[in-house]
């Protein structure tokens, strides 16, 4: 059963057209990435379907509320993580939560078991009553988790979840949102620009590229499309003209005299492939990832700087949407 629908959800910013026309289902308690470079169209997608920018067209359904006609369900119907910290750190950490839990109606007699919680699932209640500022960058990020869940919503959305935390940190906080997606039974909208992680989080991915949907399947089935192996080899003035005419390279990428090959049964054709490459200096061979199916897709990685997408409006939305308390 679908929590999201979409259908030909459109977003223009002047003569710039940023979202064109998308289509979509995310199933309730699925784990999405949407994925994409920088001004692909991701983050005016999410924030058409937080309501936080409006659609120039299309409609957009949530928990089955449209979007453009029942804001105000569909903001109670979501969580919202913001790539920004958010907290006020001159509250507590249970203050934090009682404020939000205040903004979004949650019933009083309801508040301190919901606050305990998820204090309890993202590991902090033994600091629940200490000033937010005191707490790690970590820690911050998982009392951002709780506060979004505190309001049991169909709906969580975060936007770079673990950007900027170290490795350990990052692979903790994933952690709390694989356990906090089972035991809320909350379907999770993430975007990252760490591709290894949507890989091994997520049930299935979507990427996005020039405002559209360019792929949309589970990360094993997308790397599944390249095929075999990457071979990875260095030579001098590889003949690649050569390389891709080989009935058993589907992809190849070069840089700086370093070639990635993608190869059906690598194990049968690498040794005719080296024949056919002179002054190798070094090869491996890995199993193709989530990355390797994205640059062929789009091009480009997907750190990549494009000014394609005006996100001018996006910020006044955002601003707006935090005065007025959600």
């Amino acid at each position: 059963m679908a929590i999201i629908e979409t259908r030909r959800l459109t977003k223009t910013f002047g003569r710039i057209q940023a979202v064109r026309g998308i289509d979509l289902d995310i199933e309730k308690g699925e784990i999405f990435g949407l994925l994409g470079p920088n001004g692909a169209g991701k983050t005016t997608t999410i924030g058409m379907l937080c309501t936080i920018v409006r659609p120039t067209s299309g409609t957009a359904l949530i928990d089955g509320h449209d979007v453009g006609r029942e804001p105000g369900e569909v903001r109670r119907s979501v969580g919202i993580v913001f790539q920004d910290p958010t907290l006020d750190t001159v509250l507590t950490g249970r203050e934090n939560l009682a404020l939000h839990a205040m903004l979004y109606g949650v019933p009083s007699g309801l508040r301190r078991k919901r606050m305990d919680e998820l204090l309890e699932l993202v590991d902090l209640k033994d600091r629940a009553d200490d000033i937010t500022r005191t707490y790690s960058g970590g820690m911050r990020r998982r009392l951002e988790l709780a506060r979004g869940l505190l309001h049991r919503p169909a709906v969580l959305f975060l936007d770079e979840p673990t950007l900027g935390l170290d490795p350990q940190t990052r692979a903790r906080t994933w952690e709390y949102i694989r356990r906090m997606a089972r035991n809320e039974k909350t379907t999770v909208v993430l975007t990252t620009h760490y591709m290894e992680e949507a890989e091994q989080v997520c049930d299935r991915v979507g990427i996005i590229d020039h405002g559209r949907i360019i792929a949309l399947d589970t990360p094993e089935r997308l790397k599944q499309q390249l095929g075999g192996y990457m071979v990875v080899l260095r030579a001098k003035d590889p003949p690649l003209g050569t390389i891709r005419a080989l009935p058993y390279v589907s992809e190849v990428k070069e840089s700086d005299g370093t070639l990635e090959i993608a190869v059906k049964e690598a194990h049968l054709h690498l040794p005719d492939l080296l024949s056919k490459v002179p002054n190798v200096e070094c090869v491996e061979t890995r199993v193709p990832t989530l990355n390797d199916v994205f640059i062929k897709l789009t091009g480009r990685d997907i750190r990549e700087q494009d000014p394609g997408e005006d996100l001018g409006g996006w910020v006044e939305s955002v601003a707006r949407y935090r005065q007025r308390g959600k």
